[in-house]
């Protein structure tokens, strides 16, 4: 017997002639979605039940579902996989089994599965993600998933980095929170959205906060200085010139895309970073290299 799905999340109690699991949450009618495929349901909400997304997942803001493979397995043992046609290590998921689950999870939203050889996540994806309905995700484990299914579903692959992880609940789970937090209502000042790492193609710049002066190390005068103009100026500077010390292919995409706005402004582009500060002077924001999520 096929085990229901686990949900989280809220919605209106309806009548209906079969039996709810007690220990599943209804959904929210019209809430952006995750549906997650998985051999592990257990393994969620995980730490999207907490902070942020965890507050907007019980206000009703997100829904989260899981459907367990293992419960359209086959046979008695609920089987989910199978040795690889041609040979060589590992089992390969069975691609009648991903097809009922995927069947489960229904065709309203797009799927994605968690694979090392996607194209990358980056911000812009995660944005149009939070601009949809939702998304269904399959956690891929042993050694991937029968290529006729995702062909079938015509399934998105999408990579988190370039590393192999053993399975792809914690992928699931960056690629959610990455998104859901975009979600409007989800953060307390949505404004911090256009300030961050990637919204504008650049990292983000060094933080501070008090004490002014820690350990010997000062923070900035210009941001003491309340000169906003300054400030904002400080802020672009370090910003692009951190991305071009430590991410030269995101520089290299964020001054084609200005260039081509303003021509005159490559000229200028070209030695952005020759005087916003030393390595050394940027690197005095201990911790500051964001999380990277493509």
């Amino acid at each position: 017997m096929t085990q229901p799905p686990r949900s989280h999340g809220r919605l209106s109690i309806t009548a209906s002639l079969k039996p709810r699991d007690l220990m599943a949450e209804p959904q929210v009618a019209g809430a952006w979605t995750a549906q997650i495929v998985t051999l592990f349901p257990e393994a969620f909400p995980g730490t999207l039940g907490l902070s942020l997304t965890g507050k907007a997942l019980a206000d009703g803001l997100w829904n989260l579902r899981t459907i367990d493979l293992r419960g359209v397995g086959i046979g008695r043992h609920r089987n989910v996989d199978d040795t690889p046609a041609g040979g060589g290590a590992g089992m390969v998921i069975r691609p009648d089994v991903m097809d009922a689950a995927l069947r489960e999870a229904g065709p309203r939203l797009p799927v994605v599965y968690l694979s090392p050889r996607g194209r990358p996540f980056t911000q812009t994806r995660a944005r149009s993600l939070a601009d949809g309905p939702g998304v269904t995700l399959i956690c891929g484990r042993f050694e991937g998933v029968d290529q006729r299914v995702l062909d079938a579903h015509a399934v998105e692959e999408i990579s988190i980095g370039d590393y192999v992880l053993t399975g792809g609940e914690i992928a699931a789970q960056v690629l959610i929170d990455a998104t859901v937090r975009l979600i409007p209502r989800v953060l307390g000042n949505q404004a911090s959205l256009a300030e961050e790492s990637f919204s504008d193609g650049l990292l983000e710049q060094p933080q501070y906060t008090k004490p002014a002066l820690w350990e010997g190390r000062a923070i900035p005068d210009v941001l003491l200085s309340g000169n906003h103009a300054a400030i904002a100026n400080w802020r672009q500077q370090m910003a692009e010139g951190l991305t071009k010390e430590r991410r030269p292919d995101l520089w290299r995409a964020w001054t084609d895309r200005k260039a081509a706005i303003d021509p005159a402004k490559d000229r200028q582009l070209s030695g952005a970073s020759d005087h916003r500060g030393t390595t050394a002077s940027i690197g005095k924001g201990n911790g500051d290299e964001p999380d990277r999520t493509d």
